[in-house]
């Protein structure tokens, strides 16, 4: 499977990104998802694509917010994350992986949205400093 590893850097300190990033009430404000709500222990995502399960790694000290999107029953996708220090700000960086059914071009599009969502997690997160 094709992989490519995207990152930003970010000035702002790695427990505030932590905070906002592994929260997933806030995907919305700089990701995709249209919008997230959490269905008994479930976090359920809408897309334009439809529902989505999402579930982020267990909270930790290490800035991994992994989480995994499970657009159906039989399909869950991992989507590494990682948030560690840069000087007195961060560095935010999203491996993406070009799925099984994915062309060239489809997973090209995918890299296009993720660096545009990284862009914007920048802005909110630097406005928020």
């Amino acid at each position: 499977m094709n992989s490519k590893t995207l990152s930003i850097s970010i000035d702002c300190s790695v427990n505030k990104a932590y905070e906002f990033i592994s929260n997933p009430e806030n995907l919305p404000q700089w990701s995709f998802f249209e919008s997230v709500k959490k269905v008994n222990d479930q976090w359920i995502a809408e897309t334009r694509d439809g529902p989505m399960n999402i579930r982020f790694v267990d909270r930790n000290e290490f800035g991994i917010v992994d989480h995994f999107v499970t657009p159906s029953p039989d399909e869950s996708i991992i989507v590494p994350m990682r948030i560690i220090p840069n000087g007195t700000g961060c560095e935010v960086i999203f491996t993406a992986f070009q799925q099984p059914m994915m062309s060239e071009g489809q997973f090209n599009q995918d890299l296009d949205q993720v660096q545009q969502d990284l862009e914007t997690l920048k802005q909110l997160l630097e406005q928020m400093t």
